[in-house]
């Protein structure tokens, strides 16, 4: 996991994402990634299907659990690019809540996303407008 962490967002567990175990569950973490991403991408005016001239899709995606979320905790999820190629970079994420004053680590994440055109349905190069924004 990187050191710094460019862009941080929160969002607070709601009953839905837990699973029959009483936690944060897999998928609700999954599309919680997702929002964060989502956010993250707008903080630089892009978006999933536009960032700075290129789609973006997911390649694949790592996470390992550290503890565990329960409803109603507001989750800290911090973000930061990396591993930038020709064609993609990775997001690595922390996701973390204060509770009972204490700051908990609930899991750590990585995903890699491609440059995509949804039109011709193929990867591509990475516009220079986005690896800009994603080296600052």
């Amino acid at each position: 996991m990187p050191g710094n962490f460019s862009f941080s967002t929160s969002m607070q567990v709601r009953i839905t994402d837990i699973n029959y175990g009483g936690h944060l569950g897999n998928d609700s973490l999954l599309s919680i990634l997702h929002e964060a991403r989502l956010q993250y991408l707008q903080n630089f005016g892009f978006s999933e299907l536009d960032a700075g001239g290129a789609g973006l899709i997911m390649a694949d995606v790592a996470i390992v659990y550290k503890g565990e979320g329960f409803q109603g905790d507001v989750l800290q999820i911090q973000i930061a690019a990396g591993e930038l190629s020709s064609r993609g970079f990775a997001l690595f994420y922390k996701i973390t809540c204060q509770r009972e004053d204490k700051n908990i680590l609930i899991a750590e994440a990585q995903t890699t996303m491609l440059c995509f055109n949804y039109t011709t349905r193929k990867v591509i190069s990475m516009p220079e407008k986005l690896r800009e924004k994603l080296e600052k």
